[in-house]
């Protein structure tokens, strides 16, 4: 009998061993690092995608822009080289979906205020309205922080361009002029190397919180 519990106690040893092996092994196949996908325009519905580049697969990446910020600055990618930056289209007069982004969006400056490597970037699709001026006053209205976040206008066909050929962001009105557009609630997630890593709904909360996981992510492969 002596014998039997020795065995035992042996035996439930080298289970609970190889039972902690394996809880290891499961853990890290699950907390695996998975880098964030790449967005091409052939991935993405073709109401936000300039029909020019619908079939592109890869190398897309943000192109060059020039706009003006609510200080009156000029503002380019020069602004966000070697930045991770958030990206949204929006006008100031909205009153459906854009406060609650804008919302949103001071929700994610908020959380990442110390962070020197995430920025923030919201065109107006109305530059005939959101002067800067108008820029700067919702501004103040809504608490952005001008080294954190710039509010842009500019050129409506630049924008336009930008937001249909670069970001995938924005449909075609159709009723007005070739430039005219309706904005989505999309927030881009935008990688050091200008490339699209996530769309999020950026009047949902939950996708707030993934975005903002993702960021976290993002910055995990620059680390590696």
């Amino acid at each position: 009998m002596l014998s039997f519990f020795k065995d035992y106690k042996k035996f439930a040893i080298v289970f609970g061993i190889i039972s902690a092996i394996i809880i290891i092994l499961i853990y890290n196949t699950l907390n695996v690092y998975r880098p964030l996908d790449i967005y091409q325009p052939a991935r993405v519905s073709s109401e936000l995608v300039d029909s020019t580049i619908q079939h592109q697969k890869k190398y897309h990446k943000i192109a060059d822009f020039k706009f003006i910020n609510q200080n009156g600055d000029t503002i380019t990618q020069e602004d966000y080289k070697d930045k991770i930056y958030v990206a949204d289209f929006f006008f100031t007069t909205c009153q459906t979906i854009c406060p609650i982004m804008t919302d949103h969006m001071v929700d994610i400056q908020n959380k990442l205020i110390d962070d020197d490597d995430v920025m923030l970037l919201s065109h107006t699709v109305t530059p005939q309205i959101d002067t800067v001026a108008q820029l700067k006053r919702y501004a103040i209205k809504k608490g952005v922080n001008d080294k954190k976040w710039n509010l842009v206008t500019g050129d409506k066909k630049q924008i336009y361009e930008l937001a249909r050929k670069s970001y995938l962001a924005v449909k075609t009105n159709g009723l007005g002029d070739k430039y005219d557009m309706i904005h989505t609630e999309n927030f881009m997630l935008i990688d050091k190397k200008r490339q699209i890593r996530g769309f999020y709904d950026g009047t949902n909360s939950e996708d707030i919180s993934k975005l903002l996981e993702d960021i976290k992510i993002l910055k995990k492969e620059y680390d590696q």
